[in-house]
């Protein structure tokens, strides 16, 4: 009967672990994605590039963006914004995804 106590409870806890997996993986991968594709105008910290601030570009800390629900930054990033290009067709959902929860990470 211990044997059985002692299997559940390593079940639940390698459970627990792939769990939390995810988020940080998706964070990993969206730092890269986001040095990649989005910090020559939104800026490595979000605050905007130079070029990015002539272009416009709002605060991926400030509230206006962290405010947004993640259906909203998820269409912003897939389908672009005034002077901002779509991503859709040249990033997996998954990748947007992990784009969506590294801009999470930016906020003050």
């Amino acid at each position: 009967m211990k044997r059985i106590d002692v299997r559940v409870l390593i079940i639940a806890t390698a459970f627990t672990v792939v769990l939390s997996l995810p988020l940080s993986v998706h964070a990993q991968d969206g730092s890269t994605l986001y040095k990649s594709k989005c910090a020559a105008c939104h800026g490595a910290d979000g605050t905007g590039s130079s070029m990015g601030k002539k272009l416009g570009v709002l605060d991926l800390r400030g509230a206006e963006v962290q405010k947004m629900s993640d259906a909203d930054l998820t269409n912003v990033i897939t389908n672009g914004r005034d002077k901002m290009p779509a991503f859709g067709k040249s990033l997996k959902a998954d990748d947007i995804q992990g784009l969506v929860v590294y801009i999470r990470t930016l906020k003050k």
